[in-house]
């Protein structure tokens, strides 16, 4: 009975994890694949399980056959043996080498062409590349976006265009992390030793049902705040793509503050966050010196931290006690505790803090 009773458990927390597996929203789902490495990726998911489903089906039948139409009639009666046939003996060689060659193909060709990123290494006449080229750099726990050809460097969200190829170079600056977006493609191991290199392009029908924003994880165990390393990327059309990064490059100095709180937010900020914080975007700081996100379009994002819906009150709650919310974080403890009249006037300050119209 109770062997019956764990049988009907294992059964419905399988048909739950079944009914749940088709959940996966837009901007967060591998399974709803909105790019071309992905849908390849997704396309040799399929395959394999095609596959392996395929196997599956033939083996249970022929074991329901033999086990019906050669099961002992009486004790005298032995099934004619078949041990030593070559026949069969080369049938189920063949047949897994055949199951094989058809998966291991497409996955090899897919390899050699999701791997190839010569174009980031094709310089024009300025000594660019054609190709739009983002480093990456992994933090505990948060992200950088560097794009070199443009001279501007971000943090937290990723603006990138959409329908063309984006390549990336991956580094991590403490410990290992893994970039992943689940909806663009397989996840990517960033070192501290190494730079890793691959390409990933943005769908944009994809993107217009995902409302132009795709969630990013890190992937690779690296402390307590992992499962709160998160990024977001946000896709645009290449007119509009060109159009952030001029106002992005507009920003030659720090936003001034236009109200007396804000004001006062800027001048707690200068004295207690610009050794961390940037507020402009150019990539003049050498990398041991950028210790914290950069925070020039920090009110043009959509989220605080990676985590928190993007609102003053979010922001006051994460200057306040960064320890509740990413717990382990380099934040925490390295500046002075503020009031709320303090904090008031550095949320108003931050959220000022845009560079779109």
């Amino acid at each position: 009975m109770k062997m019956l009773a764990k049988w009907r458990l294992l059964s419905l927390f399988a048909l739950i994890a079944l009914v749940l597996s088709g959940c996966g929203k837009p901007y967060l789902s591998a399974l709803r694949p909105a790019g071309e490495v992905a849908q390849s990726q997704y396309e040799l998911m399929l395959l394999s399980t095609a596959i392996m489903v395929g196997v599956i089906a033939v083996v249970t039948i022929i074991f329901i056959y033999v086990v019906i139409k050669f099961r002992r009639k009486n004790d005298n009666e032995i099934p004619k043996q078949v041990e030593g046939s070559h026949k069969l003996e080369i049938l189920w060689t063949v047949i897994p080498i055949l199951l094989l060659l058809i998966l291991a193909v497409p996955t090899v060709a897919q390899t050699f062409k999701l791997a190839d990123v010569s174009p980031m290494d094709k310089k024009n006449a300025d000594g660019k590349t054609d190709a739009l080229v983002v480093n990456v750099r992994a933090s505990l726990y948060w992200w950088e976006f560097e794009y070199p050809n443009e001279g501007i460097i971000t943090s937290q969200e990723m603006v990138v265009p959409t329908d063309e190829k984006v390549y990336f170079n991956l580094k991590a600056s403490d410990v290992k992390h893994s970039f992943w977006i689940p909806a663009i493609g397989g996840k990517m191991d960033t070192n501290t030793e190494n730079v890793n290199k691959f390409w990933l392009e943005f769908d944009s029908k994809a993107a217009d049902e995902a409302g132009g924003l795709f969630y990013g994880k890190c992937a690779e165990l690296c402390g307590p705040s992992h499962a709160l390393m998160d990024f977001k990327v946000k896709t645009l059309p290449r007119d509009e793509f060109d159009q952030w990064v001029a106002s992005m490059k507009a920003v030659k100095e720090p936003a001034k503050a236009e109200t007396a709180s804000a004001q006062q937010g800027q001048e707690i900020f200068n004295n207690s966050c610009i050794g961390c914080h940037a507020v402009t975007p150019a990539n003049t700081a050498p990398e041991a010196a950028r210790v914290g996100p950069n925070l020039t379009n920090f009110g043009d994002r959509s989220r605080v931290a990676g985590i928190l819906d993007h609102s003053a009150e979010n922001v006051k709650k994460w200057i306040e006690d960064p320890e509740a919310y990413k717990p382990g974080n380099k934040m925490t403890e390295k500046y002075p505790q503020l009031s709320s009249e303090e904090l008031d006037a550095v949320a108003e300050y931050l959220m000022g803090l845009k560079v779109q119209k």
